[in-house]
């Protein structure tokens, strides 16, 4: 089932989310819903949070880029209670976009490596180090859990830049060509 993405200004996307516990109801279906919905809006990951549910799951799909990098060919995960437990190596900076910020495409600092730990849809316990581009992504989405936006490490110059923007979805004026829920 597709579902709508909250857009900025919802509050649940300034939330700290909750750890979850195997007995979470219907898991498996909502899992499935966020690839679907996730996939539907052309994006790579998605956090419940934007969802609407303050929880701490994500899924990721890198398939869409399997061409530039073979690695990551039929790459769909989904991750539960993830941590960032530590960043390190160089800051790359890479043009980044959000489904919750339609519109929005900034540049942003990132380490170029990550220490997470996560549980997988089978409860499993990971504790990885992991780099590059996928890095990259995890650091975004997991940000959602922490209650964050990319558009929070932009610099006051470039916020004030794409003000306009966000208080059009403030008012309920998000375009995109997937279903949204804004705040009026």
């Amino acid at each position: 089932m597709i579902l709508p993405i909250y857009v900025y200004g919802q509050p649940v996307l300034r939330k700290v989310a909750e750890d979850i516990t195997p007995d979470y109801p219907n898991l498996k279906e909502l899992i499935g819903n966020m690839f679907d919905t996730m996939h539907r809006a052309d994006g790579v990951g998605l956090a419940a949070p934007q969802i609407g549910l303050s929880i701490r799951v994500v899924v990721i799909s890198l398939d869409v880029l399997s061409d530039e990098y073979p690695e990551y060919k039929d790459f769909n995960k989904a991750y539960i209670n993830a941590h960032i437990l530590e960043t390190e190596g160089e800051m790359v900076s890479m043009e980044e976009g959000c489904l919750s910020l339609p519109g929005i495409h900034e540049t942003v600092n990132r380490a170029n490596k990550i220490h997470v730990k996560y549980m997988d849809e089978n409860f499993v316990e990971h504790d990885e180090y992991v780099e590059g581009y996928l890095a990259r992504v995890m650091q975004h989405e997991f940000e959602h859990l922490e209650g964050g936006l990319f558009i929070d490490n932009l610099s006051p110059l470039r916020k004030q830049m794409i003000k306009g923007k966000l208080n059009a979805m403030i008012n309920g004026k998000a375009r995109c060509s997937y279903k949204v829920k804004t705040i009026k």
